[in-house]
């Protein structure tokens, strides 16, 4: 993978540049680095269990049980072991609307330390930290989701930290990706954000170009939310349009700004629709990071009055979900689903997903493309509210977001490895 090629060399040309500094430098970088070659000597001496503990969807309800059989791996994939997961709606959505199997353990957002290598993995070692996604809940590998002791990450599209980040063990406000906490809220909203101005609205990965990529604004409902953060900021980096336009509450405009929205107008307000309409009649991207029948049928009626207009979902909604008397026939409604990234088909409720493997490429390609973006801190990860009881935790979070009580911020659960 070119990325890791890169970071090996970036490492090693490290090494070189620290014989120059002061001696008392140089002893602690070498503490740190015996202290880092310890840890993954013990994890990799470490007897793997038979059992772990997991969350796993039990009627209507979450629950933690303790044995749990541990995931397989498939081809590509390492077995890590958890330090901390992060919250997202598909994971309350997945038991609610009973898109998961009984017994199948949920969560899709996690970040740990390698203890064992499936077959074909050239990349990572024993010890390795890594950060990524799996599809929880799922009805194709019911085994394995974020929300466990131990995942199978697929190594392909999974980050890594430049160097030996740790647990902040605090609440976060955004930033640069300094701590596990902070990595494990991107895996999941950061590639869904790539694959889609990528992939399917044709922004090229070039940082920063000198001129916009389209000569027309771009809109997203939800910009406060887990993707609509990261979605501004990448949308920035790639220079995508002329405008970014936000729709969230007033209190984040300052945090939207900063990352690079040039306008934010606020849902509270009744007449929102028609405040963006006044100014921008030419949107021809939408996204709508909330993604629910109100949401959607607010976002379709500001796109643009005549020309070709596409609004991106995230869920599985389509034209139908609009009311018959908004549709137009210039505004197409689409969606995009992470879990095709693995590149196999996925079972989702009552639909199959044939496999897609232009939508693993894009995904695999996002990955290398970003990764050293975020080690260089010019992506940052949203704010962060941290649970400290690592599973015990997960029922907890998963109600208050359902429920809407995170506001601009991801939920993250940590472990006491």
């Amino acid at each position: 993978m070119s990325f890791i090629k890169k970071l090996a060399f970036w490492k090693n040309n490290s090494k070189k540049e620290t014989k120059t500094t002061k001696a008392v430098d140089s002893k602690k970088t070498q503490e740190t680095e015996q202290n880092s070659k310890t840890q993954e000597k013990m994890v990799a001496q470490t007897e793997l269990p038979k059992t772990m503990k997991a969350v796993v969807i039990e009627g209507d309800n979450a629950v933690v049980k303790s044995d749990v059989p541990l995931p397989e791996l498939e081809d590509g994939f390492a077995l890590v072991k958890t330090i901390a997961v992060a919250a997202n709606p598909t994971d309350w959505k997945h038991i609610s609307y009973k898109i998961g199997p009984q017994g199948s353990i949920v969560g899709c957002d996690v970040a740990g330390r390698i203890v064992k290598l499936g077959p074909n993995v050239t990349d990572y070692a024993v010890g390795d930290l890594i950060y990524g996604f799996v599809h929880g809940s799922s009805v194709r590998f019911p085994t394995n989701g974020a929300f466990a002791e131990y995942v199978a990450v697929d190594t392909l599209t999974a980050y890594t930290p430049s160097k030996d980040i740790k647990l902040s063990d605090s609440d976060l406000p955004e930033g640069p990706v300094t701590s596990m906490e902070g990595a494990v809220t991107l895996p999941v909203s950061l590639t869904t954000a790539g694959v889609v101005l990528t992939l399917h609205f044709g922004n090229k990965m070039e940082w920063e170009p000198a001129t916009p990529q389209h000569d027309f604004p771009l809109l997203i409902w939800g910009g406060a939310t887990a993707i609509g953060q990261p979605l501004i900021q990448l949308a920035k980096k790639l220079n995508g349009y002329t405008k970014i336009i936000a729709v969230a509450s007033k209190k984040h405009e300052a945090t939207l700004k900063s990352y690079g929205a040039d306008e934010v107008f606020d849902y509270h307000d009744e007449d929102v629709i028609d405040q963006i309409k006044a100014k921008y009649n030419n949107i021809q991207h939408l996204i709508d990071g909330v993604s629910n029948p109100q949401t959607l049928n607010q976002i379709y009626q500001c796109a643009a009055d005549k020309e070709e207009a596409t609004v991106m979902q995230l869920v599985t909604m389509d034209i139908e979900t609009v009311e018959e008397s908004l549709r137009r026939d210039n505004v197409k409604v689409t969606g995009t689903m992470l879990y095709l990234a693995a590149g196999k088909e996925v079972p989702f409720g009552t639909i199959t997903m044939p496999a897609n493997p232009g939508y693993r490429k894009a995904a695999v390609d996002f990955v290398n493309f970003i990764n050293p973006k975020i080690n260089d801190g010019e992506i940052r990860h949203i704010p962060v509210k941290v649970f400290k009881n690592g599973l015990e935790d997960i029922p907890t979070m998963l109600e208050d977001i359902k429920e809407g009580k995170n506001s601009g911020e991801k939920y993250v659960a940590t472990f006491s490895n």
